[in-house]
């Protein structure tokens, strides 16, 4: 692959900077493997229908294209350090335990399958997963390689890799390698501990949490609202001593940040990341899911003397907050569906706050949430839309969707 250069493997000081390098994963084979009798397996609530899926993604890709943002695709960055043998068998060794392949006649089945594709077709097929008809000469070695089971896969399907905010986090110059919260998605985290550990561009970056850790965290959760302030939501997918944990090591570090806002908020799928329900789309402008406002607690994390933290409750409104942490005159909260309880609600479940910006006051939203759209675009945002039929099925929006490596500095 052909990059960018840049002086920086990951540089993300704000939510807001203009966006100049982003990582993706368009939507594959493994959407297709979804199967009604086993949508909570997968965390989805839909089938989706990958034709339109696709062509969702690409005019998402198009839009950051033309706004000049380099589009790197996971897909891509794997493929480049899987051409190595060594890595590449020891990243399929740790995959297969990972889905729960530990028996020996189904990890040699595996591996002959794996051995005639191409680095590209080998992580695709990671990706979409292993369907039991695939795999016809399973010597038995043991007896859980006999043991019958009605289970249509060897290897689960991953069909929430489409939102590549989760697996980590770009804070800074380093990143959090985050621990999911359901094992189901735990496997995405390896695919960013290989890039991270092996690609030639990002192999030096340092790290705040990673995945061998005990507490879940996830990229949703994580936003850098300046060089001085991150905001992490204590949510149904994160846990607040992963947020003290990510806290003292960046605090600690060399970095600017002097404070961590931690954000408590509902604990339910429809909330499930700080950004389902709180963006940032201007220096002092915010969208917002005003059903979070009245029972939302905030707590700051500053750095004490000799490496210890201290932890405030914050005792004022939310906009009071953000304005005295972000030195701010003012601070304006655009409420999801304009405020209206049932355009909030509607457009809420399809991720109206989950905005993500290209440039100060310039942001992409998905184009089926009109209402939202409408009150930030009379608030001087400026809203870029794209169709949104099948991709909002799984529960995220464009920041959802995309993790940004380098902003420019404001």
């Amino acid at each position: 692959m052909n990059f960018v250069n840049s002086n920086s493997n990951i540089s993300v000081y704000s939510e807001i900077g203009n966006l100049k390098s982003v990582l993706l994963h368009c939507p594959g084979e493994e959407v297709e493997n979804i199967v009604p009798d086993y949508l909570r397996r997968l965390l989805f609530d839909e089938i989706v229908f990958l034709k339109q899926a696709k062509k969702e993604h690409n005019q998402f890709a198009d839009i950051l294209r033309n706004e000049g943002v380099e589009v790197l695709y996971l897909t891509d960055l794997m493929a480049d350090i899987l051409e190595d043998t060594k890595v590449r068998d020891e990243f399929l060794k740790e995959f297969m335990e990972e889905g729960k392949i530990v028996t020996q006649g189904f990890q040699e089945a595996l591996m002959e399958l794996f051995a005639h594709c191409s680095p590209k077709e080998l992580i695709r097929k990671c990706i979409a997963g292993v369907r039991k008809e695939e795999l016809s000469d399973i010597k038995p070695k043991s007896l859980g390689d006999m043991v019958k089971n009605p289970y249509p896969f060897y290897l689960d399907p991953i069909p929430n890799m489409y939102f590549q905010r989760d697996p980590f986090a770009s804070i800074g110059s380093g990143i959090s390698l985050n621990v999911m919260a359901n094992v189901t998605r735990n496997r995405e985290t390896i695919f960013a501990k290989y890039i991270f550990d092996n690609h030639p561009r990002f192999k030096d970056t340092p790290r705040w949490y990673n995945r061998n850790k005990t507490h879940p965290i996830e990229g949703g959760d994580i936003l850098v609202l300046s060089d001085k302030v991150l905001a992490i939501g204590i949510s149904d997918r994160t846990e607040s001593i992963a947020i003290e944990r990510l806290a003292h090591k960046l605090l600690s570090s060399e970095e600017p940040f002097e404070t961590v806002l931690a954000f408590d908020i509902p604990k339910t799928r429809a909330y499930m990341h700080l950004d389902t329900v709180f963006t940032m789309v201007d220096y002092d402008q915010f969208t917002i899911y005003s059903g979070i406002e009245e029972p939302l607690d905030v707590y700051s994390i500053h750095k004490g003397k000799n490496d210890e933290i201290k932890i405030k409750y914050e005792h004022e409104e939310l906009s009071s907050i953000l304005k005295r942490h972000l030195n701010l005159p003012a601070v304006n909260l655009i409420r999801c569906g304009n405020g209206d309880i049932i355009a909030a609600s509607r457009e809420q479940w399809n991720d109206g706050s989950n905005t993500l910006a290209v440039a100060p006051g310039k942001v992409i939203c998905y184009n089926r949430n009109h209402v939202t759209n409408e009150a930030l675009r009379k608030n001087n945002i400026e809203v870029l839309e794209f169709e949104s039929y099948e991709l909002s099925r799984g529960r995220g929006g464009p920041r959802c969707m995309s993790m940004p490596l380098i902003r420019e500095k404001i």
